[in-house]
This record gives C-alpha cells, structure tokens and sequence, in this order.
C-alpha cells in the first residue's frame, strides 16, 4: 500500500483523485505499480494491469492493493471492477471507500463476484492524500485551483500597474500546463479589463492545445464586447480570432455562486488566475483545494499585493498550508523563479 500511495503522488490534482494500485505475488513481492495520471487516461488500476499485460506475468492467485475504491462506473473509462474481475484477481485490498454517487460500488460488486475483498488498510494516509478532493465532491462543487504569480514581496504589479511579466517563460508555460488540464479559467473584471488576457492554453510556441478550458470572468461589470477574453483561440487559416462558444460572465461577486453556475455547466475542475479581489475571495471562503505560487527575483515596493486583503487579522486565524507531493517536488526552480506547490492544511493542523 505505501508503494500505491508513492505511485499516486506521480498524477495530477483536478477532476479526479490522484490514486496508485500495486499487483503483489503470492509470496508477497510487488509485481507491478501503477497510478492515474489525470482525467481521460487510465484508472491506477488499469495502468497496473497493462504493466502486468506487457509485461507477460501471471495474475494467478495475484493480490491487487489500490489506494482507493475501484470506480464502477463508465465514465471516459470503463469500470475498474470489471477491469479486475475479468482479468482475474482473486483478492483486491484498497485503502477507503469511493463514497461519489457515480464511482461507488466497486468493492460490492467485486465481492458478490467471488472475489476477496478488504478495506482500511493505510486509510488515514489514503484519504489525507486526497482530503480537499473528497471535500470537494462532498459539496458538489468543482475543484479549485489557484495559481498566483508574484514577486519577492508579494506583488502581482509595479506601482504604474504593469505586471506583463513578473515571472520569466518557464514559469509562465508551467501556468500554460495547468490550464490545458483544467475545465475553466477564472479571472475578475479588473483582470479582463487591465490585462485583456485571453486565457487559452498554449504551448512554449504559442500554439495552442488541443484541449482548451471555458474562460470565465466572475464580475458585476459585462465583459466588455470587444474583450480577447470573449474570442477564443481563433479558426485555422483565420487572420482573427473568432468567437468560440468557450466564454461565459459569472454576474456575482460570490465565488460560492461563480462555482456553482460553473459545476451547472459541467465544469469539474477551475483554474482561478486572480486578480487580487478574487483570490482573496476564494481564499477567505476556504474554496481554494490547491495553490501553485511562482515567485520571481523582483521587488517591487510600492506595488500592487497579491492578495486585497488579507484572510485573517490574528496569526493564530490564519489559514495554514503545506507542501504537496503530487506532481514532483513541492519546491522547485522554474528558470530564475521558485515555484511552490501546496494545499492547505488540516484544521487541527492549524489550530
């Protein structure tokens, strides 16, 4: 099981929980791991299997150990149970239950199908890896990303408002990465009518991914017509970007509402990229499930903070966060800039 919960950390944070699985022999060797590498590819569980598959061994009297329940359900995939039952594990040991209305089940169906089946082993790890995604699904909301870029003194710009760039290229296709992942993206007015973004996901050369996320701008204020954030990535051939069907107004200063009108339409996983007001919003709410914050060599001085306001007046309030193991180091240098992957901590933790 530890191996299962190691492997899970290689996945990404979003739609889905990040989820490891292990083939163990019967005299207790680990054959095989796998784990979920992010929404549309292969369950932990079908990724071990394809190892073992290619990799000719025999899953005769094989245990398999999975950090969560197997879904039982067809979504971009296909049921995981079924996955395991017909290639003809006789015992499967997963970490918690899978408590979604959807993906629940697996471990009842694998058990009235003569299969061995328990639970609990490593639960507290299991379910501490995924804490804000079962929080997320328990409130039928989507997950919340943030992603703030700033400089050493926490400034999202200078004095005279410019902010084009603060962080270098490697920080900024990082940023790229992590929008060709995600469901939407999610600015405030200020930001759409200051920095005019377009907020599509695009490669190193500006091309963009095949996968492009609904851009939304949560604000009292219409988005303004002529706006680059209402156009799209444009048509092949096209001289001009044309309108694409991917823009939507969030008409609330409420990021409560804004997820709700964006878990109405689908969306699953939401990029919020500020400014100031909104971040601080999403914070003060406890709606942020993980935050990646690119911090460039500048100071800035008399700038523009990266947060309106802050959360809370007391240090002992304050929210508090940890490093994240999923998806590599929780630190590491992007060019001259320092990337910091967290999510937030317990609540006892911060108590």
């Amino acid at each position: 099981m530890a191996a299962a919960l190691n492997a899970a950390t290689l996945g990404v944070r979003g739609t889905n929980p990040v989820v490891g699985a292990a083939l163990l022999s019967p005299d207790g060797r680990i054959l095989h791991v796998g784990h979920h590498r992010g929404a549309g590819t292969p369950h932990a569980e079908a990724d071990v299997l394809a190892r073992a598959h290619q990799a000719g061994t025999d899953l005769t009297d094989v245990t398999m150990v999975i950090t969560l329940e197997p879904c039982n359900h067809t979504g971009r995939t296909g049921p995981c149970s079924r996955a395991i039952l017909n290639a003809g594990i006789q015992r499967v040991i997963f970490a918690v239950h899978d408590g979604t209305d959807a993906a629940s089940g697996g471990g009842t169906f694998l058990a009235d199908h003569g299969v061995s089946v328990r639970h609990g082993l490593m639960s507290e790890q299991a379910t501490d890896l995924n804490d804000r995604w079962f929080m997320a699904q328990a409130r039928n909301r989507p997950f919340v990303t943030l992603k703030i870029a700033q400089s050493l003194d926490g400034k999202v710009a200078a004095p005279d408002g410019t902010s084009q760039w603060i962080t270098g290229a490697c920080a900024r296709q990082a940023g790229h990465s992590i929008r060709a992942r995600v469901d939407a993206i999610l600015v405030g007015g200020a930001t759409a009518r200051t920095d005019n973004p377009t907020l599509t996901a695009r490669d190193g050369d500006g091309t963009p991914f095949d996968h492009q996320p609904l851009r939304a701008v949560m604000s009292r204020t219409p988005v303004a017509h002529d706006a680059r954030v209402r156009r799209g990535v444009g048509t092949p051939g096209g001289s001009e970007p044309a309108t694409d069907g991917r823009f939507v107004w969030l008409d609330t200063h409420d990021p409560g509402h804004a997820l709700a009108r964006l878990g109405a339409l689908g969306v699953t996983h939401v990029l919020v990229e500020g400014g100031p007001t909104v971040s601080a919003a999403f914070l003060a709410a406890d709606l942020v499930d993980e935050l990646w914050l690119y911090q460039a060599p500048l100071i800035l001085g008399a700038g523009t903070p990266s947060l309106a306001s802050a959360p809370t007046q007391t240090l002992a309030d304050a929210a508090r966060w940890r490093s994240d193991p999923v998806a590599g180091p929780p630190v590491r240098t992007l060019g001259e800039d320092v990337a910091w992957h967290l999510r937030p901590a317990p609540v006892s933790a911060s108590q």
